[in-house]
């Protein structure tokens, strides 16, 4: 996906440069500012008023086309493209409108831009104004486009039929249409995001739900407050593991919930599931995706103790490297044959391997960069050891103060 932004991005660079230089030409036909002399040629100064502009209507546009998005974007069009008045339309009607004239105009620009919408080619037509006080004679009508096609149209009025109006409102047109398209994209990732994470709320075993609810129902008799201690762990663990908000999480949150789904597993297994938590305290506020690490605890406490009598140690480690966090999750149990764990990692997921290794993968890749994902060690009854490296400082993941957890070196136990 951010090959796809970055063409789009490109494109839209493209764009800009290339109505700069349109309106730049007929700036200099027109003659400078003297205020601006200093920004240079005429050409020049016009293709940075342009950036300069399109740089204001960007941000609502990313948000995609609204009426509350083309209203706050329809003035800086307008300006950007020096013309009498300008409205932006979606398929059915009229969005927004800035400039004289929109008390007779408007109701008939649905039927103008009809074709234009039918087709997506821009076109130049008389207005039909009978109001001889009127400027808006003559209509540029260029299709705003996106992944499905025609969204709708911006609609350039001018005083008399231009060509240059013709190119530039095209050429606008088409940067509105990249801007759209990335805002797509970001609904796009977002939606990528929020199924990736649904997949591994998906991951949460129902037998894993059921088998915590009995283990803590057999303490009711004989441990009470053991029940109870283990209620609240299983309550909290659900409610932070289907929380609706938040594509990160800091690093202390997340060691918080996976406390608590090993106290859960601990009551089950007792003194087969053994845990060591080596936790530097300087990475506690440290942000990574959410749901990251729980699925490579999950996987080293089914694998580690799968086929085993005499139980088996799993150790989470996390570290402070300058730059970065590293975070280990390590088992001692039956490990796995690295060819069958690549055919996990791309996705082919054989018979009870679950989903939660490649997942993780993937989302690391995408937040971080290729070279971010897990680095797996593992062999046919070698146990199975998992790293992690989190940069600590990137645009959007910023640190900040843990809240209240701590954890000690050496074992512990999870129950």
């Amino acid at each position: 996906m951010s090959g796809i932004a970055l063409a789009a991005a490109a494109a839209a660079g493209a764009v800009l440069l290339a109505a700069g230089f349109v309106l730049g030409r007929f700036a200099a036909r027109r003659g400078g500012h003297a205020a601006d002399a200093d920004l240079g040629t005429p050409v020049e100064r016009a293709t940075f008023h342009t950036l300069h502009t399109a740089s204001l209507a960007a941000p609502p546009l990313r948000a995609g086309l609204t009426e509350e998005t083309a209203r706050k974007a329809a003035r800086t069009l307008r300006s950007l493209l020096g013309t009498e008045a300008l409205c932006l339309t979606d398929r059915g009607a009229v969005l927004a409108w800035d400039g004289p004239g929109e008390d007779h105009h408007r109701a008939h620009v649905p039927e103008q831009a009809a074709e234009t919408l039918a087709t997506g080619r821009s076109r130049s037509v008389h207005s039909g104004c009978d109001d001889p006080a009127c400027p808006l004679r003559w209509a540029v009508i260029a299709p705003l486009t996106g992944e499905d096609g025609v969204l709708g149209a911006l609609v350039a009025y001018g005083s008399r039929e231009s060509a240059v109006l013709v190119r530039a409102a095209t050429e606008v047109a088409r940067w509105v249409s990249v801007q759209l398209e990335l805002a797509e994209l970001d609904r796009s990732r977002t939606r990528i995001v929020e199924a990736e994470i649904r997949a591994l709320r998906a991951q949460i075993s129902p037998h894993f739900i059921f088998n915590s609810l009995a283990a803590i129902a057999s303490f009711v008799r004989t441990d009470p407050e053991r029940a109870r201690e283990l209620l609240l762990e299983f309550a909290d663990f659900t409610r932070y593991s289907f929380r609706r908000h938040g594509e990160f999480a800091q690093l202390a949150d997340e060691l918080r919930s996976i406390e608590q789904y090993l106290a859960l597993a601990g009551a089950r297994f007792g003194d087969r599931l053994k845990v060591t938590l080596q936790i530097a305290p300087e990475v506690l506020p440290v942000a990574l995706p959410f749901l990251c690490l729980q699925p490579l605890v999950e996987n080293a406490v089914k694998h580690g103790l799968q086929d085993r009598e005499r139980g088996c140690r799993v150790t989470i480690a996390a570290r402070d490297a300058g730059a970065e966090a590293v975070v280990t999750v390590e088992d001692d149990g039956i490990g796995m044959d690295p060819e069958r764990l690549r055919a996990v990692l791309r996705g082919e997921h054989p018979a009870g391997s679950g989903i939660g290794l490649s997942n993780v993968d993937e989302r690391l890749r995408q937040v971080y960069g290729a070279e971010y994902g897990l680095v797996i060690e593992t062999g046919v009854g070698a146990g199975m050891k998992v790293t992690v490296r989190i940069p600590k400082y990137r645009p959007g993941v910023h640190p900040s103060a843990a809240r209240g957890l701590s954890f000690g070196s050496g074992p512990a136990s999870p129950a």
